[in-house]
């Protein structure tokens, strides 16, 4: 409860004192030590002696109920930049090939981009994209833009939908040394197949996210039978 109070923001600087705390979830002094260690150990918060305990770190809220790029998302935080690590075309593997009904052993392009919030490493992304889309994309800037934009622009279509997946792994040697976390630590897998207006599957995500940098919310209405 302390953790998700400290990402609601319900706290903008400094947490209450132990007793208060205490009072407030009707809990010993030392069950809120020990709630409040744990978050020491997760880099939430900072506390000492004489100086109390105040928030070190909040996640960023990334909705996944509407098709937006980072920058999208995030331009009421601050500004997105992208560190373009590769891009170029390749073969398209036969898994990625099938997700974009692409011929097999036909061409795709693909893109690597580890994407900031300010100077904080975000994300890892991985995009393949079909190649009559991708191959114009490459003739524009990609470390201020959001594919999703740039899609729409050279296709002359609005994107449509996405299916996706969402999944918890742990961070691999390359994910972990880009990312800058330890090996191992959390990341969130964001899986995302993306489509034109007109039903076409044009890109193709595998993003790999800070598990202590970003939370997913979204909105769901249920469905009548």
């Amino acid at each position: 409860m302390l953790r998700q109070q400290i990402h609601s923001a319900a706290y903008l600087d400094e947490l209450p004192g132990e007793n208060e705390l205490a009072i407030e979830f009707s809990v010993s002094r030392n069950t809120i030590r020990e709630a409040l260690g744990v978050l020491k150990h997760e880099g939430l918060i900072d506390r000492g002696p004489k100086v109390g305990t105040h928030v070190a770190q909040r996640k960023y809220d990334h909705r996944i109920d509407s098709l937006l790029g980072l920058k999208e998302a995030f331009k009421h935080v601050g500004e997105v930049r992208n560190e373009v690590r590769a891009a170029m075309a390749v073969i398209a593997p036969p898994a990625v090939a099938n997700r974009l009904q692409l011929e097999p052993g036909g061409q795709a392009v693909f893109i690597e981009r580890l994407r900031y919030l300010g100077d904080l490493p975000l994300s890892l992304d991985l995009t393949y994209l079909t190649p009559d889309i991708g191959t114009l994309i490459l003739d524009h800037p990609l470390e201020t833009n959001d594919l999703f934009a740039l899609i729409e622009q050279v296709s002359g279509h609005r994107l449509g939908s996405a299916s996706l997946a969402l999944e918890a792994i742990p961070a691999d040697a390359h994910s972990a040394a880009t990312l800058q976390v330890p090996d191992g630590s959390a990341l969130l897998m964001l899986e995302r197949v993306t489509s034109l207006d007109d039903g076409r599957p044009v890109d193709l995500e595998y993003i790999r996210m800070r598990g202590d940098r970003i939370t997913m919310s979204g909105h769901l209405i249920r469905s009548k039978p």
